[in-house]
């Protein structure tokens, strides 16, 4: 079970996403379901690790077994979603993943892979065209370039 409610003020969400960097790229997706790009990554079960749930998450989504390098950031987003206009109170644990042992580099710069019964569109995004992206969180246009050393704890309000 997804650790997601909804309350009369809107939804919570705890999640944990991949941050998957190449070449001053990042790996973001989007689907049929979202005109904005987004970073791998889903909800975590209750019971589960943020860093077994984003494991399981790159599986699910990009067909691979990757390993976590480090946390990045704990992020507490507060935020109206662009589709649906739910108001969200989400947090998020960003891992750095390392793809070197992945064979995600041969699909290009742009592939689709099905999960289920819809699609992800996967892109790499050069770190200098994040700010003319339609991405979210929007933290992440201005940070990953230059990654915490250190685990770190942020909120946004969107």
């Amino acid at each position: 079970m997804d650790i997601a409610f909804r309350t009369e003020s809107g939804k919570f969400n705890y999640r944990a996403c991949a941050v998957i960097i190449h070449e001053d790229k990042i790996l973001a997706m989007h689907d049929e379901r979202s005109p904005y790009y987004y970073l791998p990554g889903g909800r975590v079960q209750f019971g589960e690790t943020a860093e077994s749930a984003v494991l399981r998450e790159l599986r699910e989504e990009l067909q691979i077994d990757a390993e976590i390098l480090r946390p990045l950031w704990m992020n507490q987003s507060f935020f109206t979603e662009d589709v649906s206009q739910e108001t969200f109170h989400e947090i998020c644990v960003y891992f750095l993943i390392d793809i070197s042992e992945t064979d995600i580099l041969s699909k290009g710069s742009k592939f689709i892979l099905y999960e289920d019964n819809h699609f992800h569109e996967f892109h790499w995004l050069a770190f200098s065209q994040l700010q003319d992206e339609y991405l979210y969180p929007a933290f992440i246009k201005e940070n990953v370039s230059r990654l915490p050393e250190e685990f770190t704890l942020r909120s946004e309000w969107e």
